[in-house]
């Protein structure tokens, strides 16, 4: 992807031209720029270090059979790693599972799943500019997601069709929902450009039902750092009575992309908005003294033996990186409040040693 394209989403009047011509940008938008080098990982070691990779925005893992699947953006096209060790993520082989052969661009935050005997893989593109960014889904029937045929579905989109990023899934009182971050309607006006949170029912896993529900907005100054307001990158999370989804906000072109938490009820209608509340403050915010800044758009595993939660995220190792390939994967364990809420501490130090997740 060329570096002109982060420049342009960087800069505010850009920002507005890309929303008239292409239906906006996204604050998850690579640009190419030198990374910090990554520690291989020491098979057996008891210990790894961040960052896991030298790149990989919005990183994804899913957890089958003992092994991790990972993914993250590469921009162009879509790559998918196996491990039976997340310590060991950086020297699994990467696979690239789909190429656009040029009719899609600024292929972003791809998230695999195993549903009803199939894999699928949601991730946002844009089709050369014919009405911008819209989520789209791949489907394999194999086994192994790394072997077989992968096959584009098609978009995941209700009727209304408007531009979207970071499709998630949602699964509550045994039903699927897809959660994902929109424009409330698409146009070049300031308004318009704010990215929301909507969510719909799933009648498969690559149909959507029913019109789409907002149920978060940017509200608070921490949801509103740069040049464009920012709810995005979802992800849901269950422990006890709770269903929370922890999303990203302000732009990603700014060192304060921060994550914040929704809370609902474990058998809510999660299409209902009250059903959701917003935590007033971000639950996991920037550390320069670590080489963390704008941590953000990521995703929750188990331990390989189940007894440890962990989080995966993305951030900048310097100051005004924004949206470029310098941000890295990193992971660390985190737990739970008394009252159930998660606590993610703050971003540890790049090079720090941390204990391989249990079961490692």
């Amino acid at each position: 992807m060329l570096a002109n394209n982060f420049i342009r989403r960087f800069l505010l009047w850009s920002v507005t031209v890309s929303v008239m011509a292409c239906g906006g940008g996204s604050s998850s938008d690579p640009t190419p720029t030198p990374t910090p080098p990554v520690t291989p990982p020491t098979t057996g070691a008891a210990t790894f270090k961040n960052p896991l990779l030298s790149s990989g925005p919005d990183p994804w893992v899913y957890q089958k059979d003992g092994f991790y699947y990972y993914m993250s953006t590469s921009g162009g096209d879509l790559r998918l790693r196996k491990t039976a060790k997340m310590s060991e993520v950086g020297s699994a082989p990467e696979k690239v599972i789909w190429t656009p052969n040029g009719s899609y661009r600024d292929i972003w935050a791809p998230e695999i799943y195993f549903f009803d005997g199939k894999w699928y893989v949601y991730f946002s593109a844009d089709p050369m500019c014919r009405g911008g960014h819209r989520t789209w889904v791949l489907e394999n029937p194999a086994a192994d997601p790394t072997t077989g045929t992968w096959s584009l579905i098609g978009k995941v989109a209700t009727s209304d069709d408007k531009w979207a990023i970071d499709g998630t899934v949602l699964e509550q009182n045994g039903q699927r929902y897809f959660v994902w971050s929109g424009h409330k309607d698409f146009g070049g006006g300031v308004e318009n450009e704010t990215q929301r949170l909507y969510i719909a029912k799933m009648s498969s896993p690559t149909t959507l039902t029913g019109e789409r529900v907002e149920i978060s907005q940017p509200t608070y100054s921490w949801e509103k750092n740069g040049p464009v307001f920012v709810n995005e990158g979802p992800e849901a999370l269950k422990h006890g009575d709770k269903t929370f989804i922890v999303y990203s906000a302000s732009h990603c072109s700014t060192d304060d992309y921060a994550l914040g938490l929704l809370t609902a009820s474990s058998t809510a209608d999660p299409l209902k908005p009250d059903s959701w509340t917003k935590t007033a403050t971000p639950v996991f915010t920037k550390n320069p003294a670590n080489q963390a800044y704008g941590p953000g758009h990521n995703g929750f595993f188990k331990s390989k033996d189940g007894t440890q939660d962990w989080l995966i995220y993305h951030a900048n190792p310097m100051t005004g990186q924004g949206c470029s390939n310098s941000r890295t994967p990193r992971m660390q364990p985190f737990t739970w409040k008394s009252d159930g809420m998660p606590d993610f501490g703050t971003p540890v130090a790049i090079g720090t040693a941390l204990p391989v997740p249990s079961g490692e």
